[in-house]
């Protein structure tokens, strides 16, 4: 395969993956500013702004207004935002457009629509009565892009690049919620254990999807603790940080079979997996998980561009 065809789809498939994360991380956001008052709910979307990265771009557009409705604008539709979900769609769409020929024509279809469709439910300011159906027609669309993939594609070299790109997203996704969760919307230590706290942590599992999942496992009960390791270093979970380096090793081993030989980012990927089998909830607490969180983050990004450079992509 071509250099150029797989980075067409290993993005296609990160931008897919990334817009869905953004709707979870507003989400996630959205629920925890509604337990808050006035004052603390304006530092929640401050620090969500933070955890992606767009402190400078928001600030530039906006100044210091981190209103609810100016924050989640900026992350859905702004256009002076290069990383907001309707210019990863439409990044998604290029992409797709460009290895068309790589793709089925159900996958391309399904691309194709999303974009229309969130172009459309995008054009104008979303209110806050409107974001909830908002951000569910972002993950119903993303889900369909999904399930036509997972239908459609042969199970080859393409289909182990898109999974790798979804994976390296998912990952960084889940873990970024877990830090704005841990690290920043605790308002003290007092509230540690709190029925505050308790609120929180729901929220994170139903930013994941997980809250149903976990309470049946749990049998109903919401431990932090327990909903932390649920979320690192479950392997059942399809959104725990274990589940995602699973799936990375999984197709980049398709990769290795299919070229005869492996690279520089599998020794990068068998690292960060060794960290994952050795460490249990109760060392990775003791050591810290926000520490623990940035470490996953940033080795993950080591193997995405190792990937990158491995398989010579041209951008």
């Amino acid at each position: 395969m071509l250099g150029r065809t797989a980075n067409g789809v290993f993005w296609m498939a990160r931008y897919l993956e990334r817009a869905e994360n953004t709707s979870r991380l507003l989400e996630a956001g959205f629920r925890m500013a509604l337990t808050r008052d006035a004052e603390a709910s304006h530092d929640e979307w401050r620090s969500l702004i933070a955890t992606v990265g767009f402190t400078h771009g928001f600030e530039a557009a906006n100044g210091s207004d981190y209103s609810g409705e100016r924050v989640w604008n900026f992350l859905l539709r702004d256009k002076a935002n290069p990383g907001s979900v309707l210019a990863m769609i439409e990044a998604a769409r290029t992409n797709a457009r460009a290895v068309r020929t790589a793709l089925t024509r159900e996958v391309w279809e399904a691309v194709n629509e999303s974009w229309m469709h969130l172009r459309e439910a995008l054009a104008r300011p979303v209110r806050e009565a409107a974001l909830g159906l908002v951000l569910a027609t972002i993950r119903r669309q993303m889900t369909m892009v999904r399930g036509a993939m997972d239908g459609t594609m042969l199970r080859n070299e393409i289909h182990n690049f898109s999974r790798i790109g979804t994976f390296i997203e998912r990952g960084d996704n889940t873990a970024r919620i877990l830090d704005v969760k841990y690290y920043v919307l605790l308002p003290s230590l007092a509230w540690v254990g709190s029925s505050l706290d308790n609120v929180q942590w729901e929220s994170v599992l139903r930013s994941v999807s997980g809250e149903r999942a976990y309470r049946w496992l749990n049998a109903g009960a919401m431990d932090p603790r327990g909903i932390a390791e649920f979320l690192v270093l479950d392997q059942r979970f399809p959104r725990s940080l274990a589940f995602c380096i699973d799936k990375l090793r999984s197709n980049l081993r398709g990769l290795a079979h299919e070229y005869g030989h492996e690279t520089s980012a599998h020794e990068l990927l068998r690292a960060l997996g060794t960290q994952f089998h050795e460490a249990g909830i109760d060392q990775i607490f003791e050591s810290g998980l926000h520490e623990f969180i940035h470490e996953f983050i940033a080795a993950n990004q080591q193997v995405a561009l190792a990937i990158e450079a491995d398989y010579r992509f041209v951008a």
